[in-house]
């Protein structure tokens, strides 16, 4: 397990004339995503789908923090989905499989290299990627949401930070502080209290869907963050390993929930290094 220090952050962003922006495209009902493209971009680019964080009740797809990897050749779709407050799980996962499906269909229109789909997010964001990524063709959570159902959801990576692993443990692991946010938003999630819901927790935690050929797997974790308990990336890094599949895991050390710690230079280069040792298939 690799430990980062905390140092200053210096945000580089790819220059306005190297990338192109296309927002709101709908990709389902009124579900909308921002597409990110380098410009100009040499042959078909790896695409990351990104999936904004917000205690699964806000947040917006507005909200990006990798938009360095533009520089560097990667094609960026961030999404919108239903929030809990207007439909519970799995509706949030139905509607982020269908922006995955949608992209991969239209994928040459952008440029984007089909096989080389990594999805990726922050918190609850992170939470519902590993979630989508570990259930590719799973028909409870496929849905049927989009114009696109046989068009696979799978991606060939997961990018997580600081997200959810295992909901039904998550509150025996949380601060006070982290109790006060999560005991409301996991109800909110769930459609009801989490001692109701078991099996949907259960459901809706991705550690139980690890499967040896699951695609590889990077996490990001503050060992001092008082919302998304630390333990839960620990937990589910060591089911990875007990299974075979790959996973790297990096503690920003001293770092909280969120913030630019771990989107600091460091952080960027193991995406980047992580995206480019993805088989293409």
């Amino acid at each position: 397990m690799k430990i980062l220090l905390p140092f200053l952050f210096l945000a580089i962003v790819a220059k306005a004339d190297d990338l192109k922006i296309q927002r709101d495209i709908i990709y389902a009902n009124d579900l909308k995503l921002d597409l990110y493209r380098p410009m100009p971009s040499e042959g078909v680019t790896p695409l990351i789908i990104w999936v904004h964080g917000g205690a699964w009740s806000g947040g917006s797809k507005k909200e990006m923090p990798l938009t360095e990897l533009l520089g560097h050749g990667i094609a960026i779709a961030s999404v919108d989905y239903r929030l809990s407050g207007t439909a519970p799980f799995p509706a949030n996962v139905h509607d982020i499989k269908a922006a995955v499906r949608y992209l991969r269909a239209n994928a040459a229109t952008w440029n984007c290299d089909p096989s080389r789909f990594i999805i990726a997010g922050s918190s609850a964001g992170a939470h519902l990627a590993a979630l989508v990524g570990v259930t590719s063709g799973q028909a409870e959570l496929e849905g049927t949401v989009g114009e696109n159902l046989t068009t696979s959801s799978a991606v060939q990576g997961i990018v997580s930070f600081y997200g959810a692993s295992d909901l039904t443990q998550i509150l025996s692991q949380s601060t006070p502080t982290g109790l006060k946010m999560r005991v409301p938003a996991l109800t909110a999630l769930l459609g009801g209290p989490i001692g109701e819901k078991a099996e949907l927790a259960r459901l809706a935690s991705p550690i139980f869907h690890l499967d040896a050929k699951d695609p590889p797997l990077l996490l990001f974790h503050g060992d001092q963050d008082p919302q998304m308990p630390y333990q839960q990336s620990l937990d589910f890094h060591a089911a990875c390993k007990v299974i075979g599949l790959t996973c790297q895991f990096t503690t920003v050390a001293g770092a909280g929930h969120g913030g630019p710690a771990f989107y600091k230079k460091a952080s960027i280069d193991e995406v980047l290094s992580f995206v480019e040792k993805l088989p293409k298939l």
